[in-house]
């Protein structure tokens, strides 16, 4: 059974951190695209950064670089977002998911077959 758990959401002031973490089990690890992408009520759901099939370099969305952080720990099937100078338009649901994505098509929700339930994140002015 393939599983994807997120944590370490909460409510920061703008300007403050969060690490996100996701740990995975059910699929090997090493031949999918994995990734963060955060939704808003009643907007599409966004690609954050991830980790395609064909790079070993994480991708970004314009509005996260230079913010935000993704690694990848192969051995413990697990990743991570390290998030700083949050800013109130961080403020989302985030969640961890698998897929098929390569390149940069790994940001798009599209390519992703399965997910998490998801780790608030809420950032006050």
């Amino acid at each position: 059974e393939v599983r994807l758990v997120e944590s370490g959401g909460g409510s920061v002031q703008a300007g403050r951190s969060l690490r996100l973490s996701c740990v995975t089990s059910g699929f090997t690890f090493d031949d999918y695209a994995i990734g963060w992408y955060r939704q808003v009520p009643g907007k599409e759901r966004e690609g954050v950064s991830c980790f395609s099939t064909t790079d070993d370099i994480p991708y970004y969305a314009d509005s996260v670089k230079g913010r935000f952080t993704m690694s990848k720990d192969n051995a413990r099937n697990t990743i991570h977002l390290q998030m700083n100078s949050l800013k109130p338009d961080d403020t989302a649901i985030y969640y961890c998911a698998k897929g098929l994505g390569s390149g940069s098509a790994c940001l798009d929700a599209f390519w992703s077959d399965y997910w998490g339930r998801g780790t608030q994140v809420t950032v006050s002015s």
